[in-house]
């Protein structure tokens, strides 16, 4: 089963055999789709070629005519008033029809994939909250013993760092811009009780985590990513880290383009500790992407 996510960074592909429940292959791509959305409204056409591009270079790679092919795309797409257009065009130049999917079923199948991670790093936790800080969006995601409660939110490390261009503005604006977020946990808090564990997935964390543990972009191993703990001073410290660093290591460690976005996220990461009131979480690399190739496993 192969499974592609198109998110508002990055081209995320991963083939999963269903026969022994193995990732066998993967790739991924940073293709800015959400590049200068936040002011145009639109997917530009340059973001567009870096998605057909990105597609025929994980071809060479991964056989997509041989398996079951799942794609999906979610908020920049979801967003784009010409969303048709180019998912058009993309299908016309590669052959992979994306779907564009909800909010609510991008945090279904992202909790998926982080439930399989957990109970094979035996992590064992009735109650959890699971934060994926996307590049358009932010999905939060309360799973209580007797219920799931998920909301997505247009917050996202792209768009912020383009709306709000500086870190200083950013972190001006997010307790107004995240007020929606707040208020959703403290109804959560009011009618379901606080979570006991705090659990972290997307290009954020696991940005950070890899540094913790002395990775880079380059060298990056999901297998040591899942299971790392991070602590909400490990946030500043990081970040810090980063900020001192001349552009041409930021962009060894985060990969190019990318450290300005991994340092919104960050602050984005530090807001959703306070409000959610949590001094540490557990990092996890699985999401969307895997969780649509283990739903896909199911059918067969």
């Amino acid at each position: 089963m192969i499974a592609i996510d198109l998110g508002s960074n990055t081209l995320r592909v991963i083939q999963l055999d269903c026969e022994i429940s193995q990732y066998i292959a993967e790739y991924e791509k940073i293709v800015k789709t959400a590049d200068g959305l936040a002011a145009t409204g639109i997917v530009s056409d340059a973001a567009v070629e870096r998605i057909i591009a990105g597609l025929m270079e994980a071809k060479t790679k991964i056989d997509f005519e041989k398996h079951p092919l799942k794609a999906v795309t979610t908020e920049a797409i979801r967003k784009a008033k010409n969303a048709q257009a180019v998912l058009e065009k993309i299908k016309k130049e590669t052959g992979v029809e994306f779907e564009i999917i909800s909010g609510d079923e991008e945090a279904r199948l992202t909790l998926l994939a982080v439930k399989h991670r957990l109970s094979q790093l035996h992590y064992a936790s009735r109650n959890f909250v699971v934060v994926d800080i996307g590049g358009g969006s932010t999905e939060l995601i309360f799973h209580y013993e007797d219920e799931v409660i998920a909301r997505s939110f247009p917050i996202g490390i792209v768009t912020v760092a383009q709306t709000y261009e500086t870190l200083e503005n950013i972190q001006k604006e997010l307790p107004d811009a995240m007020f929606g977020i707040e208020k959703f946990c403290a109804e959560v808090f009011a009618t379901k009780g606080h979570i006991s564990s705090l659990v972290a997935t997307a290009g954020t964390p696991t940005s950070v985590a890899a540094m913790k543990l002395g990775q880079n972009y380059a060298t990056y191993d999901a297998s040591k990513i899942n299971g790392t703990t991070l602590t909400a001073g490990e946030l500043d410290f990081y970040l810090e880290k980063l900020l001192a660093m001349p552009l041409e290591k930021r962009e060894e460690t985060c990969g190019t383009g990318r450290s300005d976005l991994i340092a919104a996220g960050i602050l984005i990461f530090k807001h959703l500790f306070k409000i959610l009131e949590c001094d540490k979480c557990i990092v996890v690399d699985d999401g969307l992407r895997e969780g649509v190739a283990l739903e896909g496993c199911k059918d067969f």
